[in-house]
């Protein structure tokens, strides 16, 4: 076999690779390269998240596939699925590809409507793209995801509002109408929006981004407020905790302490535990 003839880079499949003579199998083994699914890897210089991992599952698709769902919403603006999340490919009933490990199938009809190309890959249209997020997600997810897609607008509420009314009947019709009644683009980031949909699922009303003004003086925009209790609700998340963004946390709370408002402070760990959360916040609002 001849020797390699250069470092190879992007995503690429092995056993073209080898093929090629790029590499022997035993180079591909030993060196440090992704590997992302059966048979496909990527340049160690690329970072390992689920955007790569959705550009290595592509180099396997049929023709009639695509990625879809909550994989395709970061394409449109959302959060990037988790690392270890599936892949999810939506293809159509008459495709009967299973893909390898790690990657989740969903055989639905797809209409040549549904069918783009954004950033070099094979993804489902935007709308799309968020009625399969929505049918097939957990409510929260689901709601975290459109959030972010509608504040881009790469979507919006009408337009959502509308794909729920002509799904009727549709597989997932009844899950895609229930995630639309809680869609904000108001939200800036997806702990945001899963927090907001438990306390509204709890019976409690909060405003996203909520403007505090202080005798006519802007005082600090809050992630959630409860303004006639003078309640704000603020999830902090790791960049809170670097370099200067303590000091100028600590004086923004001060300004809310000031202008007569309380902050219920919420971290990721929270998260963890929402039925606690929530009656933390409930207990909150029911202080004098």
């Amino acid at each position: 076999m001849p020797a390699p003839r250069r470092q190879l880079t992007g995503v690429f499949l092995g056993s073209a690779a080898v093929a090629e003579g790029f590499l022997s199998r035993r180079q591909l083994r030993t060196r440090s390269y992704h590997r992302l699914t059966q048979n496909v890897y990527a340049d160690p210089s690329l970072e390992l998240d689920h955007r790569l991992r959705c550009r290595g599952v592509a180099l396997l698709l049929p023709p009639e596939a695509r990625i879809g769902g909550h994989s395709a919403a970061a394409w449109y603006g959302a959060p990037f699925a988790g690392l270890l999340d599936p892949v999810t490919v939506v293809c159509p009933p008459s495709t009967r590809w299973s893909g390898p490990r790690g990657v989740r199938v969903h055989r639905t009809v797809l209409e040549p409507g549904d069918l783009a190309m954004v950033d070099d890959l094979p993804v489902t249209t935007a709308l799309r793209t968020a009625w399969d997020v929505m049918a097939l997600e957990p409510l929260t997810t689901a709601v975290a995801a459109l959030d972010a897609m509608a504040r881009v607008r790469h979507v919006t509420v009408d337009d959502l509002v509308t794909l729920a009314q002509r799904g009727a009947g549709r597989w997932g019709a009844e899950r895609v109408r229930r995630a639309v009644r809680y869609v904000d683009p108001r939200a800036e980031s997806a702990p945001e929006s899963r927090l907001r949909v438990c306390l509204v699922l709890a019976g409690l009303q909060p405003v996203p981004q909520f403007e505090v003004v202080d005798g006519g003086r802007f005082v600090a925009r809050v992630d959630l407020a409860f303004p006639e209790a003078r309640l704000a609700v603020e999830y902090e998340g790791a960049h809170h905790f670097v370099g200067d963004q303590i000091a100028e946390d600590q004086e923004r709370l001060a300004r809310l302490r000031a202008a007569g408002w309380r902050v219920v402070r919420v971290s990721a760990a929270d998260l963890r535990d929402l039925a606690a959360l929530v009656a933390r916040i409930r207990a909150a609002l029911a202080a004098p």
